[in-house]
Parts: structure tokens; C-alpha cells; sequence
């Protein structure tokens, strides 16, 4: 069932059973610990966190409206393998999100919001540094996730948020075959500048390349 080793099992309160299960498997499968394709043993899962097994049920009925797995009828649950059709998809939706995002944030963005919006990159920038692509991958998605809070539209950040599960698969695949983590994190002053410059069509060309950079990423990735 694993790819590779998998994170030691944590202990797990009693209470909400079924998220912290759903932490687990996500950061597995993001890591890939359970490679794409592989079936996951709820039996084996259920030994492994000390749990019985609707927990672990639920848990990945979870996951699999998140994206993250499918499902097979008297088969079980799957890591979700994706392809070039998905990858389109998830960037075709993130880049209307985010284009809308930053239109909105440019005309009320301030000091306070260039002042988090830089501290999150300089965190990034640190964290290049590392081998924990997990973390990567969280603080890249903070730093978008700050533009949606800040630009007020709270639907819009929800729609950011369920699309961000899938984000994480494709993100995955940019770490696991990039050699360059340090231009990654350092590509999202940009998006900063055209933010402060006030000009609506300029950070549209920022997002718009900014994406399309990272979609070209993830399609590497993905034939590696």
C-alpha cells in the first residue's frame, strides 16, 4: 500500500475522529507516501491510527469529495491519479479565481497588505532552503490564501479553499521534480509589485503568467 514509508501515526483525541484521520491520509498522499493509484487498506489504516474502521470510512469519503481520492464499487478507496485533462481543469478554475482576486485586492490594497503579503514570501524564501515540501507547499498556498482574505469576497475564498486540496496534488508534483524551490518562492514578488502598482491590467499579466508558470511546472512533473 506505500510507496514509500509512512509518517508515524499520530496519536488521535476522541474527539473529531474523522478530521483528524483526513489530516493523516492528506498529508500522506502528499507526500506520497501512498503513491497515485495505490488502494488503501482501511483495515490495515484502522491498526495503524488505533481507530476503528468507520473513521477511517468517513475519513476518506472525505478525501474523495476533496479530490484527493476515488472510489470503486466493492473495491475500496484509490489515491487519485491525475492527468493532463485534470491539470487543465484545476488551472483553468484557479486562474478565474485568482484574476478575480487580485482585481478585487488591488483597488483597497494598503501597507498593512504588502506588509503580509511580503512576510509570507520572505517565509517561503526560508523555507526554499529545506527539504520539507510540505511546508513548502502550505506557506506557498498561505501566501494566495492571504490575497483571497484580503480581498473581501468570503465566497470566493471558500471556492479558493475547496480547490486548494487538489492544488496540493499539483503542487506535490512541482516539488518532487523541481531543483529550483528558491525561484519558485522568490516568483511571487511580482504579484506583489503589480499589487502596489494600482494597475488592474498589470496584475492581470502577473497572475495570468504566474499561473501559467506553475501549470508548465506541474506538467513536468507529471511526465517525470
Amino acid at each position: 500500500m506505500h510507496a514509500n514509508p509512512p509518517p508515524a501515526a499520530p496519536r488521535l483525541q476522541q474527539t473529531n475522529l474523522v478530521e483528524q484521520v483526513a489530516d493523516y491520509l492528506s498529508e500522506a498522499i502528499i507526500a506520497r507516501h501512498y503513491a497515485p493509484g495505490v488502494r488503501l487498506s482501511e483495515v490495515q489504516l484502522s491498526r495503524e491510527l488505533g481507530v476503528s474502521r468507520a473513521p477511517v470510512r468517513e475519513a476518506a469519503r472525505l478525501l474523495e469529495s476533496r479530490g484527493l481520492l476515488i472510489s470503486r464499487p466493492r473495491k475500496g478507496f484509490f489515491v487519485r491519479e491525475l492527468n493532463g485533462e485534470d491539470l487543465a481543469d484545476v488551472f483553468d478554475l484557479r486562474l478565474c479565481y485568482e484574476r478575480h482576486a487580485f482585481e478585487l485586492l488591488v483597488a483597497r490594497f494598503d501597507t498593512e497588505a504588502k506588509v503580509q503579503l511580503s512576510r509570507q514570501v520572505e517565509i517561503m524564501c526560508s523555507l526554499a532552503e529545506g527539504s520539507d515540501d510540505g511546508r513548502k507547499i502550505e506557506a506557498d498556498l498561505r501566501f494566495h490564501r492571504l490575497v483571497f482574505e484580503m480581498a473581501g469576497n468570503r465566497r470566493l475564498l471558500k471556492a479558493f479553499d475547496d480547490l486548494s486540496h487538489e492544488l496540493r496534488l499539483c503542487m506535490a508534483l512541482i516539488e518532487r521534480t523541481h531543483a529550483e524551490p528558491e525561484r519558485i518562492a522568490a516568483n511571487h514578488w511580482p504579484l506583489i509589485e503589480a499589487l502596489a502598482s494600482g494597475e488592474p491590467e498589470r496584475c492581470r499579466e502577473e497572475v495570468d503568467y504566474h499561473i501559467g508558470v506553475a501549470r508548465d511546472y506541474v506538467i513536468q512533473g507529471l511526465g517525470a
